[in-house]
């Protein structure tokens, strides 16, 4: 969390983000249809780059997120774009048990690889969402662990594979509606260049 409470004033200044927050939520927008009074939360949402995508989709979005730096540079761009149907929490989910609501659609960009306990996160995402709501989760292909390498502290999961990931989303309630490799992520490693393919799995709540 310190890392990221440490990157979160650079963290919108990467284009490359903002791009891939635009095709993500293009892909959310076309294959959920949100209506006009649907809700959504983003779970992880660091400085909001994909909700901001989403601002005009949903009545109300809630963001939350357990980085402080992540949270207050958040606040100050909503507060610059008077954005009144985003709300802003600084929050660990995993840990707290808060009676936000339900929600229409959950979505999280590359968030999930962070999150060690997937049974615990796939049964919050069940319980927070309402009957027939989807959760869209952008994230990392399996990779070899070179994605992280220069982040030595770094105990998530190096990506996820299809079939692993859908069998724990199925057992815990949902169905697999959608899966499509979505963005590539270009990184320079020290004797070579490195893509890394970003997935977009949409999930329904039975």
């Amino acid at each position: 969390m310190k890392h990221f409470d440490k990157q979160a004033k650079e963290w919108n200044n990467d284009p490359k983000k903002t791009e891939r927050a635009k095709i993500f939520a293009k892909e959310i927008i076309n294959f959920t249809n949100p209506k006009s009074t649907d809700t959504a939360l983003e779970f992880g949402c660091g400085t909001g780059l994909l909700s901001f995508q989403l601002k005009d989709a949903f009545k109300t979005i809630l963001l939350a997120d357990n980085s402080k730096g992540m949270i207050d540079v958040l606040q100050e761009k909503i507060e610059k774009q008077h954005l009144l149907n985003f709300k802003p929490l600084l929050v660990d989910l995993l840990e707290e048990d808060l009676n936000i609501g339900t929600f229409n659609v959950i979505y999280m960009l590359m968030t999930l690889h962070h999150i060690i306990n997937l049974e615990k996160v796939a049964k919050i995402f069940n319980s927070l969402l309402k009957t027939n709501g989807y959760v869209c989760i952008a994230d990392l292909v399996e990779e070899d662990g070179s994605f992280h390498n220069k982040h030595p502290n770094f105990d998530g999961h190096n990506g996820f594979d299809k079939e692993k990931l859908s069998l724990l989303l199925i057992n815990n309630g949902f169905t697999i509606e959608h899966y499509k490799i979505c963005f590539e992520i270009e990184k320079n490693l020290e004797s070579e260049t490195k893509k890394y393919p970003l997935f977009l799995m949409i999930c329904k709540k039975q």
